[in-house]
């Protein structure tokens, strides 16, 4: 479920350490040869092969059942990055994953098409060994259709279980918690002291009651160094979430993710060090599959050398609340019309003076908790697994 700018911070990481590393250029080939794939956008790729106007991007976060192809795959994670002709900055726009939309139908899959939630559509292209390539295919369809043809240069997929390996590879994030956030995923046995998902489930994968004798993990207002285990966690959560925000405050913590990531992955402690270069890389690798609509890498890495964590902007959809609709039994989420205007203003690059009359769309960076800081985490500092 983790749509990332791990591009970016792979490109980052390649040009401060191509001056200090022996090598650079096989260093650039070698984690290019990692990422790098053809096609997966289908008729929403963007025509011609140069990325010197404004750019766009479909990140794609994925939870993949490795090893049990029945299950299939679903896009967790959607977000739209938006980088202007200038190249001096990204908005990132997080689309709700229960969205209403029209899904075209696909002839490789043998989708016939239909009216679904918008992570279905990676699940339907990847079903019938359509794989990640067809999975991301009909999910940029959908996605462009929903914004009016928007057409996309380049593409990523970022892998859970890849991802893991990538925040170790950092050492953890600085991460500011916004809101009283409860894990569902992660406790511990107050007699055994054994770690296990601390919630019962209903059917439709609902927490319900807190099971015997399990403490959940909280993670209390405040800013913090989280260890890997820790963030990843924390971003996971949308039940429990103690403005009851759901799915919304999911996604403005994963938006914070990406900024303390590449606020991490471009410091003095990460950068300047060609063994955690050559680990980070290495993870990256493992987490993120690029598809770069057959512009070469090294155009990328260029174009893109001006972003830092300063220049994100994360934008709301429906303003960071619920605008539910039931249609024949079913929840949705529907984009309201603020949203559709900013999406074609993502079409026609013209998102900073969109959010210059809209500075409601921005979400807080977090530098200031809502509540009050305590000095951890709730919760063991170590354990052995992510």
């Amino acid at each position: 479920m983790w749509a990332r700018l791990c591009l970016t911070i792979g490109a980052l990481l390649l040009l401060g350490s191509a001056g200090s590393l022996i090598g650079g250029d096989l260093l650039l080939a070698h984690f290019g040869d990692q990422v790098t794939h053809p096609g997966g956008l289908g008729s929403a790729a963007a025509a011609g092969h140069n990325i010197d106007g404004p750019l766009n991007l479909l990140l794609v976060g994925i939870d993949e059942r490795t090893g049990n192809a029945a299950m299939g795959a679903r896009a967790d994670s959607i977000i739209i990055a938006h980088v202007p002709a200038s190249h001096d900055v990204v908005y990132l726009t997080s689309i709700p994953r229960d969205t209403r939309v029209s899904i075209p139908p696909d002839a490789r899959s043998q989708y016939r098409g239909g009216t679904d939630k918008i992570n279905a559509a990676f699940e339907f292209g990847y079903q019938n060994s359509g794989g990640r390539d067809e999975g991301l295919t009909l999910l940029a369809e959908t996605v462009s259709n929903l914004a009016g043809g928007l057409k996309f240069n380049g593409a990523a997929i970022v892998n859970f279980d890849g991802f893991k390996d990538l925040v170790d590879a950092l050492g953890g994030v600085h991460m500011c918690v916004d809101e009283r956030t409860t894990s569902i995923h992660t406790g511990w046995n107050t007699r055994t002291g054994q770690e296990g998902e601390p919630y019962n489930f209903n059917a439709d994968g609902i927490p319900t009651s807190l099971k015997p004798n399990m403490r959940p993990q909280v993670y209390e207002p405040g800013c913090y160094d989280m260890a890997a285990w820790q963030a990843l966690d924390y971003v996971r959560q949308r039940d429990k979430l103690a403005n009851n925000d759901g799915d919304y405050g999911r996604q403005r913590h994963q938006q914070q993710f990406i900024k303390a990531m590449l606020s991490k992955a471009t410091s003095a402690g990460v950068i300047t060090n060609p063994q955690k270069v050559d680990h980070m890389l290495n993870s990256i690798g493992k987490a993120v599959s690029f598809y770069n609509n057959d512009i070469p890498l090294a155009d990328w890495i260029l174009t893109l050398h001006g972003i830092t964590p300063s220049r994100l902007v994360t934008l709301k959809a429906n303003g960071g609340r619920y605008n539910t609709e039931v249609v024949d039994g079913q929840s949705y989420e529907i984009l309201d019309a603020t949203t559709k205007a900013l999406l074609v203003a993502v079409d026609q690059d013209r998102v900073g003076e969109f959010v210059a009359a809209h500075p409601e769309l921005v979400n807080d960076g977090s530098s200031t908790p809502s509540g009050p800081p305590s000095p951890t985490a709730t919760g063991p500092s170590r354990r052995s697994r992510a």
